[in-house]
């Protein structure tokens, strides 16, 4: 299979060589990868430190800056960063305020993060931590004890973020990360199986003409495989599967993501489709996202997300961002 690399050994690093060249508001540590704001540590205000295996850009070094985190820490490709990354990435950005750690739900991260923040803590680092654990499609995974971390994680790192920004304590930001994790769920379907560098081949099969509908970023298996479904009927499936779980009863903030693979035209057609199945359920969307956000490599597909929002959570979502991967406001 056709890849744009030069052989599978480099690939993180020299896609970390390309970010550091293309945004010099960041200071990407090559040899150690680790990913943190230039202007880090940030006098008086905490800390967002996330991370985990590559091939889901621009999660989670492409938000990093401004209104998101300070640092990220990159794993090998769907390979979860180890503890050291993540003490480096908490020294550098710690300014004795706190640091909380943004882990998705997947043992490798969950595992590593836990023993992170013990080091970081016999460092004299203050650390919180919060799990991410949004898929609605599966309880139990083959990478995880719970439901998985997905879409959510957009959510929880540019509120809590935006919140840290303002000056708000580790405590403060804590609690909104978790409250905003809870008022989350997502939902993924692939049209396509992805494929690692290291593989050179799809990491799954899925027979042309067929859905997994469900799938995890890692191409994990998800509810049910089905004869291809159009647009309208993937949306319904979706929706009617998040909506049931998180029965809002606010306004929500929607993220129409896509998997890697899937043109701008048909996620825009998709998020027409979205739109529609939530009218139907009476479901206000007050913002939507539309775009690659958190991938799985080459995988064409979709997932949407839906997290609830009060005026204070809206209010931290439309606060200024600056960050490769997500930029709006002054």
């Amino acid at each position: 299979m056709k890849m744009l690399i030069n052989v599978p050994e480099t690939v993180v690093a020299d896609a970390l060589r390309g970010l550091a060249a293309s945004h010099p508001e960041l200071i990407v540590d090559v040899e150690n990868r680790v990913i943190v704001r230039r202007d880090a540590p940030v006098e008086g205000k905490v800390a967002l430190v996330s991370g985990g295996g590559s091939g889901h850009e621009p999660l989670h070094g492409g938000f990093v800056g401004p209104g998101m985190l300070d640092a990220a820490c990159p794993g090998e490709v769907f390979t979860s960063p180890v503890p050291d990354q993540m003490v480096r990435a908490a020294a550098a950005v710690d300014s004795g305020q706190g640091v909380l750690f943004v882990v998705k739900s997947y043992t490798g991260d969950v595992l590593n993060f836990d023993m992170a923040a013990e080091l970081a803590e016999d460092e004299g680092i203050q650390v919180a931590k919060v799990l991410v654990n949004d898929d609605v499609a599966v309880d139990d995974g083959l990478s995880t004890a719970g439901r998985r971390g997905t879409g959510a994680t957009v959510f929880v790192e540019k509120l809590a973020g935006a919140a840290a920004e303002e000056g708000a304590p580790l405590e403060r930001v804590e609690s909104i990360a978790r409250r905003v994790n809870e008022l989350s769920r997502s939902f993924g379907v692939a049209l396509s199986a992805c494929s690692t560098p290291a593989k050179g081949g799809p990491t799954f099969d899925l027979p042309a003409g067929e859905l997994e509908l469900g799938v995890g970023i890692h191409g994990e298996p998800g509810r049910e495989r089905r004869a291809m479904m159009t647009s309208r009927e993937i949306a319904d499936y979706a929706v009617e599967t998040v909506v049931a779980d998180l029965r809002p009863d606010n306004p929500v903030l929607l993220l129409v993501g896509g998997m890697g693979a899937t043109p701008q035209l048909e996620l825009y057609g998709f998020a027409a489709e979205v739109h529609r199945a939530l009218g139907e359920r009476r479901v206000a969307v007050a913002r939507t996202l539309v775009g690659n956000y958190v991938t799985s490599l080459d995988m064409a597909g979709a997932s949407i997300s839906l997290c609830q929002v009060d005026e204070d959570l809206l209010r931290l979502w439309d606060a200024p961002v600056r960050t490769a991967g997500l930029r709006w406001g002054a």
